[in-house]
């Protein structure tokens, strides 16, 4: 069999995880992106050496072997990350990860003391306690 065959399927491959991980909103998914990119490299290596070892007479098959440290590695970065993406899940009730970049930045939907960043205890009213209407510089700055 000729290299191009695993080669260009192993382009493909590492092409979708790398779309994965850029499109992907979901940790779990952004995961298995990854995983998809490591078996991309894993079927590179496996195929050169097979080719080098027809061509050099090299007995080691060096590849095969780095191919099974990585796919070692591999297991053990799933089981962590797959533990760190539960422990978010319980933590914040969600796996996506804008949600969670927005919620480390500080754009909450809450302020510090349980309000919605109006001012007030979480009335987006804009008539004041005593029922009369705000002037239109406080409305704006009120919506802004």
């Amino acid at each position: 069999m000729h290299l191009v065959y695993p080669a260009v399927l192993a382009a493909l491959l590492f092409c979708t995880g790398i779309y994965g991980v850029l499109a992907r909103r979901n940790a779990i998914l952004v995961l298995m992106s990854v995983e998809l990119m490591l078996n991309a490299v894993n079927l590179n290596l496996v195929a050169f050496d097979v080719w080098l070892s027809r061509t050099a007479e090299e007995k080691l098959h060096s590849g095969q072997a780095l191919t099974l440290f990585t796919i070692a590695i591999a297991a053990a970065e799933i089981g962590i990350g797959l533990a760190i993406v539960l422990a978010v899940y319980r933590g914040r009730g969600t796996s996506d990860i804008d949600r969670l970049r927005d919620t480390t930045e500080g754009h909450e939907t809450d302020g510090p003391d349980g309000t919605d960043g109006l001012g007030g205890a979480g009335t987006s009213d804009a008539a004041d306690s005593d029922g009369t209407e705000p002037p239109a510089a406080e409305k704006a700055e009120a919506t802004a």
